[in-house]
């Protein structure tokens, strides 16, 4: 499959909405609190940190998460790289994603030095307390080629109903395949079809408050030892 940039319009000239999936980037209300009640807290992060921690993203997006992750990495006082990777089809420019974190300025303080290197044409971001991989393509082919395992997933495709394709039976489990015993997920949704896939991956599937006006969330823990 040919990688393709992100096809967008702007609502309100500050929130990215995908065209192809008809779906925002973020939540309509704070979207960064969002991320760290379902993200972080549905990881029980920042108290599972510890050196060499590896996150694991489904849509990397505006690179929200991944700023958030960073700034909680470095409230907890860790100076060793976090490790992320992200899996996404539709990257958006460099640009783009300043633009849209603009309505975050406390996660805009930590992205000029990734958006830099990503503008550069680099999809491997490295900081001091940063090493990060944007692995561009279909997740559906380019995930169960990754040689490596998560502590915690964020999974933040667009909506279900609308990007099925990030959701499917196969894709959940090799996102199982790839976590480490006893790693976790978290995602703002509760369809029913997605936590199934993820149950019969191995995870211990919970369905718990989400954030602000939104009832349900999910959680998960991989509890076999493959």
């Amino acid at each position: 499959m040919k990688n393709q940039q992100a096809d967008l319009e702007w609502r309100d000239d500050e929130i990215p909405v995908s065209l192809r999936f008809d779906d925002p980037y973020f939540s309509l209300g704070n979207g960064l609190e969002e991320t760290r009640h379902v993200f972080l807290g549905g990881n029980d992060l920042p108290a599972r940190f510890c050196e060499g921690f590896q996150i694991a993203e489904l849509g990397f997006g505006t690179g929200l998460n991944l700023c958030a992750a960073l700034l909680s990495w470095r409230e907890a006082g860790r100076t060793t790289p976090l490790r992320f990777t992200s899996f996404e089809v539709y990257p958006m420019t460099a640009a783009e994603m300043e633009r849209a974190l603009r309505a975050f300025p406390e996660a805009l303080r930590v992205a000029p030095p990734i958006l830099a290197q990503f503008a550069d044409g680099k999809t491997t971001i490295d900081l001091p307390d940063l090493h990060a991989e944007i692995i561009i393509g279909d997740a559906r082919e380019t995930l169960p080629k990754w040689p490596h395992k998560a502590d915690a997933w964020f999974l933040d495709g667009f909506s279900p109903a609308k990007n099925p394709e990030l959701w499917e039976a196969n894709l959940m489990s090799a996102v199982a395949d790839h976590t480490h015993h006893n790693g976790t997920f978290a995602t703002y949704t509760a369809a029913g079809f997605v936590r199934k896939g993820l149950a019969e991956g191995g995870f211990a599937v919970e369905r718990v408050k989400g954030y602000a006006r939104k009832r349900h969330m999910s959680i998960g823990r991989l509890d076999t030892l493959t």
